[in-house]
């Protein structure tokens, strides 16, 4: 049996082998564009990991082969002090879980590698700092808490080795363990995910979004998440590194900046966006990173718009003759309609507004505060609540549940929080730079306003306001793309008669 297979145009496995993201890169190798080399170890090496408390038999002759393919790609030796690989083990399930499973980048960062990158790059801050990195990032994948049922897949040992391979196999069997991490298992309930498929795990050349001035890393989607507007949206952030954007512990810029910082990156960008966009006919997003000006992608996904933008981007597409209205159709759900009549904050004057931020996903919502994931858990309870955070990470995932809305000081549109409000459907606001979140003092502080944890707010996850007391909202306005889509599926059905939305949408889909 092989366990291990490689990152190129000739692997044809599924999904449900590769996981999503390691598919994802064999499709983008095939369409020519820029992804580091590297391997994937498919999701029944991590069943067989979970069954067996240990890495199956034959992998780790095939981790030592598949390293040295990856040396013979890239030119370098994993761990050595001359032209040093160094690689980022990621995790890929064959759904989508951001965020949820372990992570270790710039693994391979030995003593006598960090010596050697440094040398040859001139640059020892940068490779410190990646250092430091890759003792953080390995030392947090061991962190997790497991229940007794678990232990014996939970790897052991927090300190990194000196020797890649052995880091390389610990990293593996955290990214496995990962899988039955409380944030995890809540992740697969709300989104029925099979517990039993397991996640694969993908090792790549690193690419270093911290190494120059002329590097960086970001999110872009080809059309707005929010709006379903065809022009690129996302993040991107100077001089770090990929996780420094999810994370939502960092300011972001706006993706547009891109054009003017390094406009050869941008440029290739909207190229390979476009290129993606004609191969899966749907919108779609990515994950990249640039170093010394040079553009790869880590991840790709189409889809996953929700509510008018899903409905927006089915009718665009086929308008632009990418797909049919047919497909259009089959595209879009009875929820998708449900989440297509998104309200607004009622306007009016003498507004209390305690602050705002960028909409993240649209909605409104309201609720009492909450300043940690376990307080929004249990009040929750008694009412709906607005979960407020500095920024937040897979941990939180109980309190994200429970919230009506969520809000965050910190991150973009492509952090954590705004990804996970828009799986879940919940109006979310981000980089609300003005509030400052007091756990200690079960607070949130504008200025010098205070507002106590329990207070009523409303935000609106469109115009990103946070707004002092229950507002209600306010009627939208009449979406023509849904019009239109429904006018399709009255045709299709042969009734044209005046019904719900979404009774007309499954009338059209009987007749698909």
């Amino acid at each position: 049996m092989n366990w291990i297979h490689p990152l190129t145009p000739e692997t044809d496995e599924s999904p449900a082998l590769l996981g999503g993201k390691g598919h994802g890169l064999v499709a983008l190798r095939r369409l020519g564009l820029p992804v580091p080399p590297g391997f994937v170890i498919g999701t029944h090496a991590c069943r067989a990991y979970l069954r067996d408390g240990r890495l199956p038999e034959g992998l780790d002759a095939e981790l030592v082969i598949a390293v040295q393919g990856l040396e013979a790609a890239t030119g370098r030796r994993f761990g050595a002090a001359q032209r040093p690989l160094v690689v980022s083990v990621r995790s890929g399930a064959a759904v989508s879980m951001p965020g949820m499973m372990s992570t270790v980048l710039n693994l391979g960062l030995t003593t006598e590698a960090t010596g050697g990158l440094a040398a040859e790059t001139g640059n020892p801050a940068f490779v410190q700092e990646a250092r430091q990195r890759f003792l953080t990032s390995f030392a947090a994948a061991f962190r997790e808490t497991t229940d007794d049922a678990q232990a014996a897949t939970r790897p052991s040992g927090m300190a990194a080795s000196d020797d890649a391979m052995d880091q390389l196999r610990a990293a593996v069997c955290a990214v496995f363990a990962s899988w039955h991490t409380p944030r995890a298992t809540t992740y697969r309930e709300l989104h029925d995910i099979p517990h039993e498929s397991g996640t694969a795990v993908i090792v790549q050349a690193m690419v270093f979004g911290n190494r120059d001035e002329h590097s960086g890393t970001g999110v872009a989607f080809s059309r707005d998440p929010n709006t379903g507007e065809k022009t690129p949206f996302g993040d991107v952030l100077f001089g770090r590194q990929g996780e420094d954007v999810v994370s939502g512990r960092s300011t972001t810029r706006p993706l547009s900046e891109l054009a003017g910082r390094e406009p050869a990156v941008w440029g290739d960008l909207l190229a390979a966006l476009h290129r993606i966009e004609q191969h899966y006919r749907d919108a779609c997003h990515v994950e990249f990173t640039f170093e010394a000006g040079c553009l790869w992608l880590l991840q790709v996904r189409p889809g996953g718009f929700t509510g008018r933008a899903a409905i927006r981007v089915a009718v665009d597409l086929a308008d632009e003759q990418l797909i049919d209205r047919r497909t259009a159709l089959r595209r879009i759900s009875p929820q998708h309609l449900r989440n297509a009549h998104t309200p607004r904050m009622r306007a009016g004057d003498g507004l209390d507004v305690l602050a705002r931020g960028r909409g993240a996903c649209p909605g409104v919502a309201a609720g009492r505060i909450a300043v940690t994931a376990d307080r929004a858990a249990r009040m929750a309870a008694d009412g709906p609540v607005i979960l407020v955070r500095p920024y937040t990470s897979p941990l939180d995932m109980h309190g994200l549940a429970a919230a009506t809305g969520i809000v965050t000081s910190r991150g973009g549109p492509t952090s954590h929080a705004a990804v996970v409000a828009r799986a879940m459907g919940k109006p979310g606001v981000v980089d609300a730079t003005a509030l400052t979140v007091d756990v200690a003092a079960e607070c949130v502080r504008a200025g010098e306003r205070v507002v106590a944890e329990g207070t009523v707010v409303t935000i609106d996850g469109t115009s990103g306001e946070i707004v002092i007391g229950n507002l209600g909202t306010a009627t939208v306005t009449v979406d023509s793309h849904l019009n239109r889509l429904l006018d399709w599926a009255d045709e299709i059905s042969g009734n044209r008669s005046q019904r719900p939305d979404q009774e007309r949408l499954i009338a059209a889909h009987a007749r698909l």
